[in-house]
């Protein structure tokens, strides 16, 4: 059994839940963050457009570098070949646009083969803030607690697949999962929070950062992907930011409204 979590803070919790002979023998960590960022060549590699975006998301500040260019086809071609083995594939998730993402994705990805798809629902249903919970949210024992493996099956997985299909068409650069349904939108929603928090006046950007995070329903926005938009709106000569950027790349950063 292949068991798929998106990103390194859940794996810890499933490997509790699994065991250390079943995650070393199949717990695969996916990492990009799917609920941002042009999807559009993310399975087709060498997903250089997803590539180049990742690259311009990183802090220039934070070392090492993840190689992107390699990192994203390798998954691409991963992913591709799991219709073409015998092992069953379970995904875990929770209320994170991005977890619900990697089920759609390889949902796509089984689509016409004869492996088996599972899930492991670890969320509410709810994506907004106050009521969201991701896979990593949950400590071990509490996940082992709620953890009930469940066939996808075959009409769902159509569904997901169908889902995924038109996300890649749409062009747009962000994805919010609300009522169990993905909605895309341009950047404009998130730039208008980080406007608004920044106010006329110098603000710590790791306050301001976490102020849109607190109030942003839909997806998990990440302080990576907020220091850029930050940095896009400073290039736009909307904010201007300030101080050196320390750790994170952004930490001792100060920003106000133009």
């Amino acid at each position: 059994m292949w068991h798929l979590v998106c990103g390194d803070n859940a794996v810890a919790g499933v490997r509790r839940v699994i065991g250390q002979p079943a995650a070393e023998a199949g717990l695969r960590v996916l990492r990009d963050d799917l609920a941002v960022g042009p999807l559009g060549d993310v399975d087709t590699p060498p997903c250089a457009a997803r590539a180049v975006f990742w690259r311009g998301v990183w802090p220039e500040a934070v070392t090492p570098v993840p190689d992107f260019a390699t990192g994203l086809p390798e998954d691409a071609h991963w992913l591709a070949s799991l219709a073409h083995q015998e092992r069953p594939v379970t995904v875990w998730h929770g209320d994170s646009c991005s977890e619900q993402l990697l089920l759609a994705r390889v949902a796509h990805a089984l689509e016409g083969s004869t492996v088996a798809l599972w899930e492991v629902a670890c969320g509410t249903g709810d994506s907004r803030v106050p009521t969201r919970r991701a896979v990593a949210m949950h400590d071990p024992d509490t996940l082992a607690q709620i953890a009930q493996p469940r066939p996808v099956d075959a009409n769902r997985q159509a569904e997901l697949a169908a889902q995924w299909r038109a996300l890649l068409a749409d062009g747009a650069p962000v994805r919010r999962w609300q009522a169990e349904i993905f909605a895309s939108e341009g950047y404009a929603g998130i730039d208008a929070a980080l406007l608004d928090h920044a106010g006329d006046d110098w603000r710590p950007l790791d306050r301001v950062m976490a102020e849109v995070m607190a109030r942003n329903d839909g997806f998990f926005a990440t302080d990576f992907f907020l220091y850029w938009r930050a940095r896009e709106l400073a290039a736009a000569g909307q904010l201007v930011l300030t101080g050196e950027p320390g750790e994170y790349g952004y930490k001792g950063l100060q920003v106000r409204r133009v």
